[in-house]
């Protein structure tokens, strides 16, 4: 059967300038057909060992891997945000069993992004400092939470948005797979419309590109462009850190393949209106002759 094709992605990663390895890593699962796709949506990954640890590179895509395994994998009667949740958790389990085997004090961890997108529902996992975030109509909000300190202390009001951008402890984050037996993981949900966008990226890119740079490149540019475009303009500011962008655009071309949403607003007139308004306008005419023909009789 033909691939849906809901879904235009593009997702790309680069060592920066600075690192001498990439610790990111990205992966995905597409559906073949439409079975594929009811049953397990589509699903993308992005994940980022965590500086300073051992093996970071090895964090992120054994998580990822076993994120995507279990999720396909999982009860399938389950919605698809606690399945990805579940996956999530499991692969973090999987991470520190892996870690134990090893015997060698070694430390791994990663944080991690994922979105599921099944029909126009959207699930989106995180956990760490990685983002996800949506784009609408030139306009782009972040959906994810920041597992990281500064983003605490902005919360608690302790320090402005302004100053955690030059903190000296940007870097700590507070949640990660591999770190703790059972980590903070956000689910989010939200609905998508046809020309959306759903954007999901490693820090290494943030600290780089603000998000009002990447709402209007998104805006002006195809998605196999945009991540080229995004990555070369983090490296051009130093790239500092891995990076890594994924833009997943829910298909105007096919959005008859999904369900619509039911707008209110100015349209054109159904059938029936319209032939009530023309059958109004034939009567007052024919009112008017008869009124005319009466007249004009008594005047003979």
């Amino acid at each position: 059967m033909k691939d849906p094709r809901l879904i235009e992605a593009s997702m790309r990663t680069h060592q920066g300038q600075i690192r001498d390895h990439n610790e990111d890593f990205i992966t995905h699962w597409e559906p073949k057909n439409s079975q594929d796709e009811a049953k397990n949506g589509w699903l993308y990954i992005v994940a980022d060992g965590v500086g300073g640890a051992d093996a970071g590179e090895v964090a992120s895509q054994f998580a990822s891997e076993r994120a995507v395994e279990h999720y396909l994998n999982d009860n399938h009667d389950l919605g698809f945000g606690e399945r990805l949740w579940r996956a999530m958790q499991a692969a973090n389990t999987d991470l520190r069993q892996m870690v134990a085997d090893r015997s060698d004090d070694s430390r791994m961890a990663t944080t991690m992004v994922a979105a599921v997108i099944s029909g126009q529902q959207v699930y989106m996992g995180n956990v760490g400092d990685s983002r996800g975030y949506h784009w609408r109509n030139g306009r782009i909000r972040q959906i994810t939470k920041d597992h990281s300190l500064v983003a605490k202390l902005v919360e608690e009001g302790a320090i402005t948005a302004e100053e955690a951008a030059n903190h000296p402890r940007k870097n700590v984050i507070l949640y990660s797979l591999g770190s703790e037996k059972t980590p903070q993981i956000d689910i989010f949900e939200l609905t998508i419309q046809p020309g959306d966008i759903l954007f999901l990226c490693s820090d290494g890119l943030t600290r780089h590109v603000a998000d009002e740079e990447i709402e209007n490149i998104l805006a002006e540019h195809e998605p196999t462009s945009v991540t080229r475009i995004l990555i070369d303009l983090a490296n051009e500011r130093g790239g500092e850190d891995n990076i890594s962008v994924a833009v997943l655009r829910y298909d105007n071309r096919n959005a008859a393949s999904a369900p619509q949403k039911i707008t209110t607003g100015t349209s054109s007139k159904p059938a029936a209106s319209r032939m009530l308004w023309l059958y109004t306008i034939i009567l007052t005419l024919v009112q008017t002759i008869l009124i005319i023909l009466i007249w004009a009789s008594l005047q003979v």
